[in-house]
């Protein structure tokens, strides 16, 4: 696209910086619409599940509720407890919205298709995801009340524990991939077993890592059984108690594009991204276009984060903790040795 702007007569730097920000507006443009029909779905699948009808109103079958929603919340009153710190307390929300979206920047949708194809994409996933704990913690202690305050600390305790796990689970990826660039994890998935199985996940060695980074996402976005934000004995929303308007619709904006993010992440890290399931050249779905894989395989794992939603019970917060650091942290460790092992032994032929 710089080298379409270069040739209508603009400088390189204009070209460049058009061309960024097209791809921006590319990327989060459709995301926000994105949210607003996951949120129309999620409350689809919860009905069906507890054989109800969910939201069947506003629009055809119900889908313009979300914008319903939303513009309800746009046209509320932003309201700031007197004893918040304002300037803060007005930042938290936009922190953990920008957070959300900054990570998509290096999410590959096909073979060339990603906005920045960098060599330390994975890092940059992990290092910015990790940034909107600020946004939880901030939120809770602006907010000058011992319930946000409570729940804050309680969500970062859970956002830290989880993203150790994950980190250990991503390493498991970089070392069979032998690289941190996200394009580059999804092309070395291509024939990966028996050369007709596009996908880390049917490697006996990664597929418990393949369900451990699942299970790690649902914590690491809230999601039930892990939504322990907000407590049972509280019946108030968690670090968000204290918001309205706009402010608190920016926290569900991040949440969902969160979801989103962990959706596309176990399609892209663990079964082959955009490519199909199978490697075999005979089956017409070679025809059908990467990034519809890649939709295809989010949808899948949105259905999954929703379908334990409505059916599994919520932890308590020591069976949540316990969990991270007794069972998912050792494991995570276990493999790491047990992959390393595996590499040496096959890849480089045991060399030291």
């Amino acid at each position: 696209m710089t080298a379409t702007f270069q040739s209508w007569g603009l400088t390189h730097d204009w070209s460049w910086f058009l061309a960024t920000v097209i791809g921006i507006l590319v990327i989060s443009l459709p995301l926000l619409l994105a949210v607003a029909m996951i949120i129309y779905a999620d409350r689809k699948i919860w009905a069906a599940i507890a054989l109800r009808r969910g939201p069947n109103v506003v629009g055809p079958w119900g889908l313009l509720q979300s914008f319903a929603d939303g513009l309800k919340v746009f046209l509320k009153e932003t309201i700031i407890p007197t004893s918040a710190n304002k300037g803060l307390f007005l930042i938290a929300p936009i922190v953990t919205f920008t957070t959300a979206l900054i990570v998509w920047a290096v999410v590959p949708f096909d073979a060339g298709v990603v906005l920045a194809d960098i060599n330390v994409g994975l890092l940059y996933i992990l290092a910015a995801s990790s940034l909107g704990v600020y946004g939880v913690i901030v939120a809770g202690w602006a907010s000058n009340s011992k319930y946000p305050f409570f729940s804050a600390l309680r969500a970062a305790a859970q956002m830290v524990s989880y993203e150790v796990s994950i980190g250990f689970v991503l390493i498991c990826v970089v070392l069979y991939a032998n690289s941190f660039n996200v394009s580059q994890i999804v092309l070395g998935q291509q024939g990966h077993i028996l050369g007709l199985l596009n996908g880390y996940g049917f490697n006996p060695l990664l597929f418990p890592m393949a369900v451990v980074f699942l299970i790690s996402s649902m914590a690491e976005t809230f999601r039930t059984p892990f939504d322990l934000v907000e407590a049972e004995s509280e019946l108030v929303a968690g670090h968000q108690t204290e918001y309205s308007s706009m402010s608190f619709a920016l926290f569900w904006l991040g949440e969902y594009a969160n979801v989103i993010l962990m959706c596309a992440l176990n399609a892209l890290l663990f079964w082959g991204g955009w490519l199909p399931p199978l490697n075999v050249d005979l089956i017409p779905w070679f025809d059908i276009p990467g990034i519809l894989w890649l939709f295809a395989k989010m949808a899948m794992f949105f259905f999954i984060f929703s379908w334990v939603k409505a059916t599994v019970p919520r932890y308590r917060y020591d069976q949540l903790m316990r969990l991270g650091w007794k069972i998912f942290l050792p494991l995570s460790l276990l493999f790491v040795v047990l992959i390393s092992g595996w590499l040496m032994v096959t890849r480089y032929g045991g060399a030291s």
